[in-house]
């Protein structure tokens, strides 16, 4: 019996074919054929839209080694696609829209602002979500400033970091000013006048660029550097949310973000809660109430947005224990877990993307098993069939 097929949807990096997380599909395509599940990978590029066919990438976990062909669709499609800021981005728009009407393991998300909009709407989740709002002028900085000692502005499409400034009060009256660039580089910290923020922001082109500005949060460990914790929620193989793990991420010296892209590195959830709350009870009751979050919050917003099959929560935790969801990540990375030294995790986390399209495979088989009398009856000559 043929098996069914998994195709991983991802974007060329470069003009030679570069992939971001080629390991990660080594990895899916040796689990998934353990599991009776053929992957292929491949990007809008790869795709003949006059005969519907894909070039596309197989590995071969025997030889490890990977090799191209055409292929048809496959049954099913695993979004894996980031936001770029190239002509590739618009091929995927392309391929979305010529073709949305097969089987997505996950849709899009929508962008930071958004996201944050969409679960102000439910009481659940309100004391969770830091102050936000989107910045249409400098005003609205200078009056988050005058509310909160420390802000956050981020670009509402940015990922890993990019484009990220952190803003403090200094006792002084100082602004205290860290961030990085569109390319992830630390800027030089500066402290500056609030009379000087206008000119300062200038170049960054708030409005232009579609940022917003969110309450910060103090997760400055003693050696200084942030923290925070990356908590991945995913279907299993009964097509159920549940948390596969959550890790924590300490920031590079001089940082202002964790990403491990940025120099950041990882820690078991476990110590690093209980060295930041010196209580491990009240760290076991925080992370508790994190994963009924996090399970909450991803069933809330494939409600609104359509089928996922994981999502990535960005958690910070004050110092009282009281959980903030910073960001939502639809395209999370495992390698969080691999680095924390949580081998089963990782595993859980390569493996669930592929326990979940059997399981949506199934459930469609069985379906249009269901449906099939229906219409096997109705082409019968002389005979009508009342499907109610």
């Amino acid at each position: 019996m043929t098996q069914p097929v998994l195709g991983i949807l991802t974007l060329y990096l470069n003009e030679a074919g570069l992939l971001e997380e080629r390991s990660v599909y080594q990895k899916m395509t040796s689990a998934g054929r353990k599991l009776g599940l053929s992957v292929f990978v491949f990007t809008p590029k790869d795709v003949n839209y006059t005969e519907n066919k894909i070039h596309a990438w197989f590995y071969e976990p025997d030889s490890k080694t990977w090799s191209r062909r055409w292929t048809s669709f496959p049954n099913m499609i695993y979004d894996r696609c980031r936001i770029q800021r190239t002509y590739r981005f618009e091929q995927l728009k392309k391929f979305r829209k010529t073709y949305g009407h097969l089987t997505f393991l996950n849709r899009m998300l929508r962008n930071k602002w958004t996201v944050h909009r969409t679960l102000s709407k439910d009481d659940r989740f309100k004391d969770y979500l830091p102050a936000t709002k989107y910045v249409d002028n400098i005003q609205i900085v200078t009056e988050f400033l005058r509310k909160y000692p420390l802000v956050y502005l981020k670009p509402i499409n940015g990922t890993g970091g990019r484009g990220i400034l952190r803003i403090e009060k200094r006792k002084d009256g100082l602004l205290h000013i860290q961030g990085r660039d569109q390319e992830r580089r630390i800027i030089r910290p500066q402290n500056i006048s609030s009379a000087g923020l206008s000119s300062y922001l200038a170049p960054w082109d708030l409005e232009s660029n579609r940022y917003i500005a969110q309450q910060g949060i103090q997760i400055k460990l003693a050696s200084g550097r942030v923290h925070d914790y990356r908590m991945l929620v995913q279907k299993n193989g009964e097509g159920a949310w549940e948390v596969t793990g959550c890790a924590g991420r300490i920031g590079a010296a001089g940082s202002i973000t964790s990403n491990l892209h940025g120099g950041g590195h990882a820690e078991t959830m476990s110590n690093l809660l209980n060295e930041w709350l010196r209580d491990e009870s009240k760290a076991e009751q925080v992370k508790q109430e994190a994963e009924e979050l996090g399970v909450a919050i991803a069933a809330y917003l494939e409600l609104n947005y359509g089928r996922l099959c994981e999502l990535a929560l960005d958690l910070a935790i004050d110092r009282k224990g009281g959980i903030w969801l910073l960001e939502v990540n639809p395209k999370p990375a495992r390698e969080v877990f691999a680095q924390a030294g949580e081998k089963e995790v990782y595993r859980k986390a390569i493996i669930r993307p592929l326990e979940y399209a059997l399981w949506l495979y199934n459930q469609k088989k069985r379906k249009k098993a269901k449906e099939k009398p229906a219409a096997v009856a109705d082409n019968r000559p002389g005979l009508k069939y009342d499907a109610h």
